[in-house]
């Protein structure tokens, strides 16, 4: 029997059936309840970070087209946590990080970068590749050969594309090290697809900042179970869950502990 709207509400139907299905009554698993519960408080997170960030006053002196951006960055703050969260759940369970989920993912991101580019302002985001001064080749002879730049749009999407490349690369790299060294596959195609997403919402640095982050975690995790006992060193872990954790925290924290970082070194 289809499930009722009415039975279908996010966090409500679980607490109105008491966890149950009205039919059979048969349970349903309280993870339902929190993934719904902490995709509410993510976009509640992502809502108070993006209207919180200009008072009212700021509100009417700053343009449309930056509203317009940050509006969309907002989105995809939001989009991405509700992605990363279900593929958080779906890897723990199943050891599987769908397609639909990761490739969905890297198309809704690129969509997002080339809407928000169309709100750039003139000279926004610019980059200057190489600056020519004006030389002079004769007497009375003058030539400027002028400036080889990407335009704000040009370097936003160029660059976000670039990301999603350089951090499948990268996994794929050392996926197949790995292979030579272990000759066993250590990391499946849909952990390099995963963070190609992160990369396409977030840029190439906040997704490095994931995989480190990931990674740490997983460690961290994997040692414990070392320790008990209930793991070994060939037993598999869903790494896919802990970069999906390591997401969530780039993406809310991310270019402040960049930041931080590069500040460090200097």
């Amino acid at each position: 029997m289809p499930i009722r709207w009415y039975d279908n509400i996010p966090l409500l139907s679980w607490v109105i059936l008491r966890g149950r299905c009205r039919d059979c009554g048969q349970p349903i698993s309280w993870r339902y309840f929190l993934v719904e519960l902490a995709t509410g408080l993510w976009f509640a997170v992502v809502t108070l970070e993006v209207t919180s960030s200009s008072s009212i006053g700021q509100y009417v002196q700053l343009s449309s087209e930056w509203w317009a951006v940050h509006i969309l960055t907002g989105i995809g703050l939001a989009i991405v946590g509700f992605l990363l969260i279900g593929l958080m759940v779906m890897d723990w369970q199943t050891m599987i990080l769908p397609d639909s989920f990761t490739l969905g993912g890297i198309a809704i991101a690129l969509f997002l970068v080339c809407t928000q580019a169309l709100f750039l302002g003139p000279n926004e985001d610019e980059v200057v590749l190489t600056k020519h001064h004006i030389q002079l080749t004769s007497p009375g002879g003058v030539v400027d050969r002028g400036n080889l730049f990407f335009t704000g749009p040009e370097s936003l999407i160029f660059g976000r594309i670039a990301a999603v490349c350089g951090a499948a690369l990268l996994l794929l790299l050392i996926r197949w090290l790995y292979k030579a060294v272990r000759h066993r596959d250590g990391m499946g195609l849909g952990d390099v697809k995963l963070l190609a997403m992160i990369a396409a919402f977030l840029g190439f640095w906040p997704a490095i900042l994931s995989l480190f982050l990931g990674t740490l975690a997983a460690a961290v995790y994997g040692a414990a179970l070392l320790a008990r006992g209930k793991a070994g060193a060939t037993s598999r872990l869903a790494f896919g869950s802990f970069l999906s954790i390591g997401g969530l925290v780039s993406a809310l924290f991310g270019n402040y502990l960049i930041n931080m970082y590069i500040a460090l070194l200097r």
